[in-house]
C-alpha cells in the first residue's frame, strides 16, 4: 500500500473517529424515568435499553477505528491480522476500520476462531 492511500484511510479513519467521539449522541436518552403508568414505563424501559445498544455499538466502533489508526502507526494498517494477508483495498474502502480480510471476517462471524477484537474486549472489561 502507497503513502497516498494510506493517508487517505487515515484521513477517513480520523474523520470517523471525530464524528464518534464528539458525536451529538446523548447519555439523557439511557436516564431512568418514573412514571405512574406501567405502559409508559415499559416504553422508556424498551427506548432506553435502544439507546444503550446503540451507545454499545458506538463505542465499539470507537475502539476499531482507534485500532484501525494504530495500525497504521506500527505499519500494519491493510494485513489481515488472522491471515497475515493483504486486505483487498474494495474492503477497506467500505470498511477501513476493518482488522480481517474478507475470509477471516466470515470465520470470526461463525465463531471459527477467537478474535483479536474479542480477546481486546474481554481485557477491557477486566481493566
Amino acid at each position: 500500500m502507497n503513502r497516498t492511500e494510506l493517508n487517505k484511510y487515515k484521513a477517513m479513519l480520523e474523520a470517523r473517529r471525530a464524528e464518534l467521539a464528539g458525536g451529538s449522541r446523548s447519555r439523557d436518552e439511557i436516564r431512568i424515568e418514573k412514571t405512574p403508568d406501567a405502559l409508559d414505563e415499559v416504553q422508556l424501559a424498551g427506548e432506553r435499553e435502544l439507546a444503550i445498544r446503540n451507545l454499545d455499538r458506538e463505542a465499539n466502533l470507537l475502539r476499531n477505528v482507534r485500532a484501525a489508526l494504530a495500525r497504521i502507526e506500527d505499519g500494519s494498517y491493510g494485513v489481515c491480522l488472522h491471515c497475515e494477508e493483504e486486505i483487498k483495498p474494495k474492503r477497506l474502502e467500505a470498511v477501513p476500520w476493518t482488522a480481517y480480510c474478507i475470509r477471516c471476517q466470515e470465520a470470526a462471524d461463525r465463531h471459527e476462531f477467537e478474535s483479536a477484537e474479542t480477546l481486546d474486549a474481554i481485557l477491557a472489561d477486566a481493566a
